[in-house]
């Protein structure tokens, strides 16, 4: 089944190029089904690239899905124009009185400033108190994920010694939970991040859980035990060639980045990447759609209201 955009999102076009199906708000107003409920918090700079890698992912599920973008209108966008944002985005005010089945918050690149100096922190601190009573189920990414964990459990992140950059491998801690059923014992998806979390402070809070964690890279995927909150730290949305329009991005800044570990054949950065982990990164996507959205959702989403309030 398809998931529902805007007519003219420029995402349509790609993922349509695809076989990816997309219906358009035209069609889908003939279907007599109710649809999964999603709203996609895009922090990234990039923002269309980011809205394919999203889409492309929740497209690829037997559910119907209809997607709303939300922008923080407490921060001026510097790479998306705002014709785009202001055709395609919601502001917060937009949606205050809204419910949906489920929310993504994506990554954003602000991660070595302290939180309280982002200059939309205190609108996103809003919008995730907003969640509890609005949306049954969010997807937290990289920087969003850290944001998260600290806002709703306090628990700090760390710089890394250097950016951790690359395909790492992780293992799976409970192979019996919904979130990566499936799953192979071990799997690769991408990290690109200068900070992290620590395992034992996860540990401490006895409403979360580790799902994954690799060697190399750390802590890679927690949960709310109550499967409201799910904390992915990596990037396993990531095109093939992501991590390398970082990697050449940084060295035209003169930042001299270390090659993205265990991503260009024989780490020769003039070859192209290869792609390996879109079949573990599916799996997230409609493990969630499938297990923390579909099946658990209230059909009334008014009635999200009196489950906050019976907790």
């Amino acid at each position: 089944m398809p998931i529902k955009v805007q007519n003219d999102l420029p995402a349509t076009r790609i993922l349509e190029g695809e076989n990816i199906f997309v219906m358009t708000e035209e069609r889908a107003t003939t279907q007599d089904i109710r649809p999964l409920r999603i709203v996609i918090l895009n922090l990234m700079p990039t923002k269309v690239a980011t809205e394919t890698q999203l889409l492309r992912l929740l497209g690829n599920s037997p559910l119907q899905v209809d997607i709303e973008l939300l922008q923080m209108s407490s921060h001026q966008s510097k790479n998306t124009s705002q014709e785009h944002l202001t055709k395609f985005y919601k502001t917060f005010d937009e949606i205050r009185d809204e419910r949906y089945d489920g929310m993504i918050v994506t990554g954003a690149p602000v991660e070595l400033m302290e939180y309280e100096e982002v200059d939309y922190w205190d609108e996103l601190c809003e919008v995730l108190d907003w969640a509890k009573k609005h949306v049954y189920s969010t997807l937290f990414i990289c920087w969003g994920a850290q944001a998260g964990l600290y806002h709703r459990y306090g628990i700090q992140k760390y710089t890394l010694p250097k950016k951790l950059s690359g395909i790492y491998n992780h293992r799976i801690l409970n192979n019996k939970h919904p979130l990566t059923r499936g799953f192979d014992d071990f799997f690769l998806i991408p990290h690109s991040r200068y900070t992290g979390v620590k395992s034992e402070d996860i540990h401490r809070e006895p409403e979360l859980e580790i799902l994954a964690e690799s060697r190399k890279a750390g802590v890679a995927i927690v949960c709310s035990k109550n499967g409201r909150e799910f904390y992915l730290l990596g990037h396993c949305e990531y095109d093939y060639d992501t991590l390398a329009k970082e990697y050449y991005r940084d060295v035209e800044k003169g930042i001299k980045p270390d090659i993205p570990y265990n991503y260009f054949p024989d780490n020769n950065v003039t070859r192209k990447p290869v792609m390996t982990w879109r079949s573990h990164a599916s799996l997230i996507y409609q493990n969630w759609l499938n297990y923390y959205l579909y099946q658990q959702t209230p059909y009334d989403l008014e009635d999200l209201k009196k489950m906050y309030e019976n907790e």
